[in-house]
């Protein structure tokens, strides 16, 4: 299990070896998460990926069914039949046969191709923005999962420390150099700090519930097979981002794309159609055979898609409006990204220099107890002061990470740098 460096002491670190090696053979069933891109890979068939799948996949089958020709009808139709007489039989009955073909017009068919080849090319964009929110909530929950493993670290490491203590604190009082008291406070404080410890676990067991869910596993994992936060301590300069090649801003544009089409095939839908017939008619009482041919063109009295033409021009406008509004927002976004990234590189540094000097506290503070030269309270406090750096080490690791994981996103990668197309 990787530590972060200076983090925990080394009778800590050979406990947790030890415990290793004790739990072998149960470790050996234990389900482990691959390293994130893997994982990233494998989860083509989670519900979240095949859900965005499946929106591309109706938008292509719109697509194909736009291409379509209207159906020809056929019509059977008798005449002059059980009627008065002479018509009272079918010797004077007329028989026709007849097919009928609608005919568009005003280039609706070719609109109609152009707006469901704009909405699949909105629909993949689409889907490529949810495969990197994805990929981003997928990353936070791994990182959610070793942030939950070092809890647990430095809680173990904290009860090591606080034990170590307490030896110290039992030895002074058999020595008679210490209240029995002192004894009791540093036993109090150490069993405060394994209650810690079972807290932690428990937190780590949901961490781990929520990735396997987000993975689409049924079976929970229960570690990683290579921490995604040890990648990210070394320090990275962000390089510029392109607003207008962003991810979001992309599928806006698109959506106003789909929409302008939308608006075409409207306004064309509004050119009547035509229906050319052909048929063979029987006329029975001069035992001959006639042709027919019609022509039937509706007359645009009441219906014109006024309605249809306004609602797709509104549409337009909205997803214009978006594009715009949200070209704004991106480039705010991407400015407060770059912003939080060397903040938290900054935070990052400065918990690093602040661990450092509670370190050297904690260990200063330890030989001056047990020199009889201060009281077990400063021991105290500096332990929990030592405590406190490290956790706000790691709560910077996880900003750090986050602010990264967000620049990923908005660069259309993955944390571990894979484009997703």
């Amino acid at each position: 299990m990787t530590a972060f460096p200076g983090w925990l002491p080394p009778r800590a670190v050979a406990a947790m070896a030890a415990a290793c090696l004790l739990a072998g053979v149960p470790a050996a069933r234990a389900q482990v998460a691959p390293p994130f891109a893997e994982l990233y890979r494998q989860t083509s068939n989670a519900p979240r990926q095949v859900e965005l799948d499946a929106e591309v996949e109706r938008a292509e089958g719109l697509a194909r069914q736009a291409r379509a020709r209207p159906n020809p009808t056929v019509s059977v139709m008798t005449e002059n039949v059980f009627g008065q007489s002479p018509y009272d039989g079918f010797g004077r009955s007329e028989n026709t046969f007849q097919i009928n073909q609608p005919v568009e017009l005003g280039g609706k068919r070719s609109a109609r191709i152009a707006a469901g080849l704009a909405g699949v090319e909105a629909a993949q964009l689409r889907t490529r923005e949810g495969r990197l929110a994805y990929a981003y909530e997928l990353a936070r929950a791994y990182a959610a999962a070793e942030i939950a493993d070092r809890r647990i670290q430095l809680a173990q490491a904290a009860v090591s420390e606080a034990e170590a203590d307490l030896k110290v604190a039992v030895a002074l009082v058999d020595a008679g150099k210490e209240a029995r008291l002192r004894s009791l406070q540093a036993e109090t404080e150490a069993n405060a700090l394994r209650a810690l410890v079972d807290t932690a676990k428990a937190e780590k067991t949901g961490a781990y519930a929520r990735l396997s869910a987000f993975a689409g596993q049924g079976q929970a994992y229960t570690s990683l097979a290579d921490p995604l936060l040890s990648r990210l301590w070394s320090r990275v300069e962000a390089g510029p981002i392109d607003a207008s090649s962003a991810p979001p801003y992309l599928t806006a544009k698109a959506e106003a794309e789909a929409a302008s089409q939308r608006v075409t095939l409207a306004r064309r839908q509004a050119v009547p159609d035509v229906t050319i017939s052909l048929g063979v008619r029987r006329l029975e009482i001069d035992k001959a055979n006639a042709l027919v041919a019609g022509l039937t063109v509706p007359f645009p009295l009441f219906d014109r898609n006024r309605g249809n033409i306004d609602a797709a021009q509104a549409e337009l406008r909205g997803a214009q409006a978006r594009e715009a509004a949200l070209r704004l927002e991106i480039d705010a976004a991407i400015r407060g990204a770059l912003a939080m990234n060397e903040a938290a590189n900054a935070r990052s540094a400065a918990a690093d220099r602040t661990l450092a000097t509670a370190q050297e506290g904690y260990r200063l503070a330890r030989i001056a107890y047990e020199a009889g030269k201060s009281p077990l309270i400063e021991l105290i406090a500096s332990r929990r002061a030592l405590a406190v750096a490290r956790g706000v080490v790691l709560d910077a690791r996880a900003s750090q990470f986050d602010a990264r994981a967000n620049l990923a996103r908005l660069q259309g990668q993955t944390i571990t740098g894979d484009i997703i197309q």
